[in-house]
């Protein structure tokens, strides 16, 4: 079921959302070659706590830390550790806050340093198609709108779209209905109408759009070992548009 949101829980949703997205910036800053997935985690963990929140991905699901961390041809769900990102790594990190009951989501792909050209493709390739989508957010628009804009966008650059995750409505629960899915038929799917708020997520391979999960359970890798890229945003849909709940 498709929950409408009132004006007060869009900016209760607001407030969870600016928290994530500041969370992501510091993650970005601190971000350094020699430094472990743990450890970038700890920054987004104590940035949420610091802001008056919660790690919204903490324990949900079982999963053990307040953010996703997914290197190179890690989709998502990468659990923190001990690994060290190398300069010319690339780093996806998705995390949320939870406050005053609604989550906010949001993830970016950061870069380590220098990367190549073709990586950096990848990585624009995948925001620019995020924010084609948002373009799209109006009333009466339907999800496969969007869906089939994020697979063209990106399938004309040549990359892939992962098929099995996707986007979701966010509010008291972190995953709620609809899914919204990266791909699709334009003029098909679930009409978009004012009070509803999705996550639109773009998860893009430079190979294969195959996938596999590993042994944890929770990390996603590319089958061919590509770079994989990932960007996020909440959005909640007005009378005349939307607006972008997870950024500052």
């Amino acid at each position: 079921m498709i929950c409408i949101k009132s004006n007060k829980e869009i900016e209760k949703l607001r407030k969870a959302g600016q928290i994530t997205a500041g969370a992501l910036q510091a993650a970005g800053e601190a971000l350094r070659p020699g430094m472990t997935t743990h450890e970038l985690d700890k920054v987004v963990e104590r940035y949420i706590l610091s802001h008056g929140a919660k790690p919204g991905f903490k324990g949900y699901g079982g999963f053990p830390a307040a953010a996703c961390i997914s290197v190179n041809d890690e989709v998502i769900h990468g659990i923190p550790g001990n690994r060290k990102i190398l300069e010319g790594d690339i780093v996806s990190v998705d995390t949320g806050a939870f406050v005053d009951g609604y989550h906010g989501d949001s993830c970016k792909t950061f870069a380590c340093g220098k990367i190549s050209d073709d990586v950096q493709a990848l990585l624009d390739s995948t925001e620019e198609s995020l924010y084609e989508a948002i373009k799209m957010v109006k009333p009466g628009v339907r999800l496969g709108d969007i869906g089939a804009a994020i697979q063209k966008y990106n399938e004309d650059r040549g990359f892939s779209v992962v098929r099995e995750y996707c986007g979701h409505g966010l509010g008291r629960d972190l995953h709620e209905d609809p899914e919204v899915p990266n791909y699709g038929r334009a003029g098909h799917g679930v009409r978009l109408q004012a009070g509803m708020v999705i996550c639109i997520e773009p998860m893009i391979n430079m190979g294969t759009a195959a996938i596999k999960v590993l042994p944890d359970g929770w990390t996603v890798k590319t089958q061919d070992g590509k770079w994989s890229a990932h960007f996020e945003h909440a959005i909640a849909v007005t009378q005349d548009g939307c607006v972008i709940l997870s950024k500052l």
